[in-house]
């Protein structure tokens, strides 16, 4: 099976659309802005830099443990049913051989509690690429980077 198999899974953002990330440098918390799909304001970017370290990453590199445990989880049933049919079809067309699905087959990925994220964090605004607003925690406010371009600002 060469297929990529894409599962949605949706994530909370605080109360300003805000979404929790974390460094996979300094594994400290912060938030960036979510834009909506196809927004003209969010800028380009094939790496983004910690706020608060100022080491760059890829753009996919910046997940909590628990939205990565969440993500799995949500998509227990998905994968689930995508073994099914690849057993299914793994077996289609055999002859001599019989494959009865088991309709009670299940890898046993537990469907996690909703994540819920809180309205906490200190709202900082890059002079540099100001339509790139980041929360940071309130005794980070000294020094941030920049999310875009990793230049160093205070607020």
């Amino acid at each position: 099976m060469d297929e990529e198999i894409r599962i949605p899974v949706s994530l909370p953002l605080d109360s300003d659309g805000f979404l929790r990330r974390e460094c996979p440098s300094c594994e400290r918390e912060f938030k960036w802005f979510s834009h909506n799909e196809g927004d003209p304001n969010a800028e380009p970017a094939t790496q983004y830099f910690c706020p608060l370290c100022g080491e760059p990453s890829g753009l996919d590199s910046w997940w909590t443990p628990a939205q990565l445990e969440y993500g799995y989880g949500s998509a227990g049933g998905a994968i689930d049913q995508v073994v099914k049919d690849a057993m299914s079809d793994l077996f289609k067309g055999m002859k001599g051989f019989t494959y009865k699905p088991n309709s009670s087959f299940s890898l046993d990925i537990e469907t996690p509690d909703s994540l819920v994220e809180p309205d906490d964090m200190v709202m900082v605004e890059p002079p540099c690429h100001p339509n790139e607003p980041l929360k940071v925690p309130e005794d980070s406010t000294s020094r941030v980077h920049c999310l875009v371009c990793g230049t160093v600002f205070a607020v």
